[in-house]
């Protein structure tokens, strides 16, 4: 067998494969990243070159690359069987890790219904939701429900996971075609758009997530958000407290409590789900990513008992939930991600976030004081570094001078691949990154800004 060269695998790539949030004009005339293998915490490309992967393969990569003891699980998965279907059967994988899943949860999550990726279970949820409110209230109450999340969210890109979505670049082209949604104010404390601070404001845009609630009396089914972080608005991190007060508010209207912890599960923020670090119980949790440490797609929408036996009843009824992809369950995905949770179970990993996070922290702080740096936010092993043309001012760069895109090009000649949000440097770092290796990618990006910026 003749294996493609390098060389036509880079025309195949540009003249066929179109690639996801990317301008291909602009695609078309760089020198692509053409990635064919990984190793630990690093990518080697066609040429031998090694990249430190701080975006942790768009924030999935847990555990680092060629992980021996998940290599392995999902070999011998594949020895059993590779696919099989949970209509009307089911697997051995699918259930242990139904059951694992359980018992790791916040209290109470004890059902669990799989999908493929973050946004699939956001889907599965926001019908769950919906279907909850039908059987709970009745079709007049169903017909007016409606759904509440942040500005600056981000829930996937089908179309209901969009809808509650508030990313206008990725979301405003296809509003004419989303649901209508309520939206409450965002926690971006560095661009408040109450225009207050902190802590004199005491958490005035938890207040409008209150205060919507109040104004609707009841209409509002669900209520979305990502604890801990808003990732792909620029990682936001939502402040101390509004969590706990957006939760007590669902309580108070009966609206069900969506937590997306697509981006921030399984202890990238510090703790194993980031509502737990408030000690906030959702009704409906929203797991993907790193549930299988980034290595294939399997996602899970987490329910209390009380929301699954509402959907309990005689076939005739058709109180069921009718609704499922192809490769729900998949065996090969759920033994990757049994690897993964027998890998977490013992805690170190997690317990060690924090001492990590804070030398990334201490390997940052040299840049806050940069000219063009507006601000770093941080949250465990994700973060974000916004840049801005004036610091004083917060004035940002205009979208054609593509600032973000250009450190991230040296930064890669620097051998540290990151993908940028805008005008913000993303680093999203696996558990398993070593010292050295936090060390290293705050170099890139200091050597980056020198190099864009001058000085």
């Amino acid at each position: 067998m003749i294996l493609p060269t390098g060389s036509e695998l880079r025309r195949w790539d540009l003249e066929h494969l179109w690639h996801p949030f990317t301008q291909m004009t602009e695609y078309a005339a760089s020198d692509p990243l053409m990635v064919v293998a990984g190793e630990g915490n690093e990518l080697i490309d066609d040429r031998g070159q090694r990249y430190l992967d701080a975006t942790s393969a768009l924030w999935c990569n847990l555990l680092g690359h060629r992980v021996s003891e998940i290599d392995e699980a999902v070999r011998a998965q594949l020895d059993r069987i590779a696919h099989s279907t949970l209509l009307g059967a089911t697997h051995s994988s699918a259930a242990e890790l139904a059951r694992r899943l359980a018992e790791i949860a916040p209290a109470g999550l004890t059902h669990v219904f799989f999908s493929d990726d973050g946004a699939t279970a956001i889907e599965a949820a926001l019908k769950i939701a919906f279907q909850y409110r039908l059987l709970t209230k009745g079709a007049a109450a169903a017909e007016k429900a409606v759904y509440l999340s942040l500005e600056n969210g981000y829930h996937g890109d089908t179309l209901g996971a969009a809808a509650v979505g508030g990313v206008a670049l990725f979301h405003e082209t296809f509003r004419p075609i989303l649901l209508p949604t309520l939206k409450a104010a965002s926690p971006y404390c560095y661009r408040c758009p109450l225009g207050l601070e902190r802590p004199s404001c005491a958490l005035a845009c938890a207040g409008t997530v209150e205060e919507i609630l109040e104004r609707e009396d009841g209409r509002v089914c669900a209520v979305l958000v990502e604890p801990g972080v808003q990732a792909a608005a620029g990682m936001l991190v939502l402040p101390e407290g509004f969590l706990p007060r957006v939760a007590a508010a669902c309580r108070r209207h009966g609206a069900l409590l969506v937590a997306d912890e697509v981006a921030t599960g399984f202890g990238r923020t510090g703790s194993l789900f980031a509502c737990t670090a408030e000690g906030v119980v959702p009704d409906l949790m929203c797991v993907a990513k790193g549930l299988t440490g980034g290595y294939l797609p399997i996602a899970a929408t987490l329910a209390t008992d009380e929301i699954y036996r509402t959907f309990l009843g005689r076939y005739d009824e058709y109180r069921h939930f009718f609704h499922g992809h192809t490769y729900t369950g998949n065996p090969l995905g759920c033994a990757a991600a049994l690897a993964t949770l027998r890998l977490l179970a013992d805690g170190r990993l997690i317990a060690d976030v924090p001492r990590k996070a804070a030398l990334l922290a201490d390997a940052l702080l040299p840049l806050a004081i940069h000219r063009n740096v507006g601000e770093i936010r941080q949250a465990g092993l994700m973060c974000g570094i916004e840049l801005v043309k004036d610091r004083v001012t917060k004035t940002g760069f205009a979208p054609a001078e593509r600032v973000g895109h250009r450190v991230c090009l040296e930064m890669r000649r620097q051998r540290v691949y990151i993908r940028p949000l805008g005008d913000v440097i993303v680093i999203v770092l696996p558990l398993t990154v070593r010292d050295d290796e936090i060390q290293r990618v705050a170099d890139a990006l200091s050597a980056a800004l020198s190099e864009v910026f001058g000085g």
